[in-house]
């Protein structure tokens, strides 16, 4: 008996192997992307639905525009979610990608101590707002992370007729939109953020408030690249190119349309591609 037991065992272990040899591997797409898609939950709400919709395992790199490009030029994310257009525009006249579509738009927000020790409210404008904090030496914190955010603080301070590189007010973090606000808050210091992953953090504890909003200059567009398959030898171009299809089309848009709403009483990001502004927009 011992002997057909070990028997039976044997060949129950050689079809077991046999299944898991016989198995298709479930292919991988590298989306890279930045830390406010990621902070704010969108991520959660899209990636998991394209998973069950497709036979395909998203691996999510979460990190600032710059180096989600970054990632994309050398060959290492097949799909990129990025919010810099000029940077996206130089990405694809350098030949990096074979794609580019409009996706989403949310916007920025310059928050602070609620108590607002530089009087940004009472400023006229957004650069003139920067220009107080400058005056009055209030700590801001920067992502200073090549990010979007970050290319846009830096566009900002610019437009003020500030350079703040170097003042002792001045602090140049290196981290996510997440960790720069528990920052900010720490410090009662002043940080550009993405009024997402701002008002996702409000949730958890943060004391800081939205100082300035909806000055020009604070709309923030959201792209998705498809990487050139030029850019290595294993990229999933294919795949890129079917998330791309999915994430611009009406029922997912209709998602980006409804994520925040229950939780926030508004959406958190707002609905950009083609398909959208061609039905919505005719």
């Amino acid at each position: 008996m011992d002997m057909l037991k070990r028997f039976w065992m044997l060949i129950l272990a050689l079809l077991v192997l046999s299944a898991c040899q016989s198995a298709p591997a479930v292919p991988h797409l590298r989306l890279a992307t930045t830390t406010s898609t990621q902070d704010s939950g969108l991520l959660d709400v899209l990636i998991p639905a394209f998973e069950q919709e497709y036979p395909v395992k998203v691996d999510v790199i979460a990190v600032g525009t710059g180096q989600a490009l970054k990632l994309g030029e050398d060959g290492n994310a097949d799909v990129l979610l990025v919010h810099d257009r000029a940077r996206e525009d130089a990405f694809m006249a350098a030949g990096y990608g074979v794609r580019r579509e409009d996706v989403m738009v949310n916007d920025f927000v310059l928050a602070g101590p609620a108590e607002d020790p530089a009087g940004v409210k009472q400023a006229d404008s957004i650069a003139q707002a920067f220009q107080r904090i400058a005056q009055s030496r209030s700590p801001f914190i920067s992502r200073g992370d090549s990010s979007g955010t970050h290319a846009r603080e830096l566009s900002l301070w610019k437009q003020a007729g500030i350079n703040p590189q170097g003042e002792n007010w001045y602090f140049s973090a290196g981290q996510g939109m997440g960790e720069v606000l528990t920052l900010a808050d720490e410090k009662r210091a002043y940080t550009l953020s993405d009024r997402a992953t701002f008002l996702r953090r409000r949730q958890n504890g943060l004391k800081l408030a939205i100082l300035r909003e909806k000055d020009e200059g604070l709309l923030n567009p959201y792209g998705v690249i498809v990487v050139s398959p030029s850019r290595g030898a294993d990229l999933q171009v294919e795949w890129a190119e079917t998330f791309t299809d999915w994430l611009i089309s009406i029922p997912v848009q209709q998602k980006i349309a409804q994520f925040g709403v229950d939780e926030f009483g508004q959406s958190l990001f707002f609905p950009n591609s083609r398909l959208w502004r061609e039905q919505n927009h005719p």
